[in-house]
């Protein structure tokens, strides 16, 4: 269980830290959306979610809710997307890949040096 925990506290600390950038990005710096295109987004991200569990398809929600984005302000017209905000968000799920496995190295690490 203790995994569990540790994963629902580090989860809620990323959060806590820099959860609210994110979102602010998502809502506000990406493309401004009306409540058609939000819903739309919504839908689109919800219809891909459940179609790839249903198929068993590991997939993120973040990536899958910032494509329906994208696509939404996309469909209204390219120039309403600020692509560069839309390519810092890519860039940083890429680094995310290598980070995320340099610190579970680490932590592997460290647990088999101290067992």
């Amino acid at each position: 269980h203790w995994v569990a925990i540790s994963c629902y506290i580090a989860i809620g600390l990323g959060t806590l830290s820099g959860g609210w950038r994110i979102i602010e990005r998502m809502g506000t710096r990406i493309t401004k959306l009306s409540q058609h295109q939000r819903f739309s987004a919504s839908t689109g991200g919800t219809v891909m979610l459940l179609t790839a569990s249903w198929y068993g398809i590991p997939v993120s929600t973040t990536h899958t809710i910032t494509g329906c984005i994208i696509g939404a302000g996309a469909a209204r017209r390219a120039s309403a997307v600020r692509w560069q905000g839309a390519q810092d968000v890519m860039a940083a799920w890429v680094i995310t890949i290598p980070a995320s496995a340099s610190v579970a190295a680490l932590f592997y690490w460290l647990t088999t040096l101290f067992s």
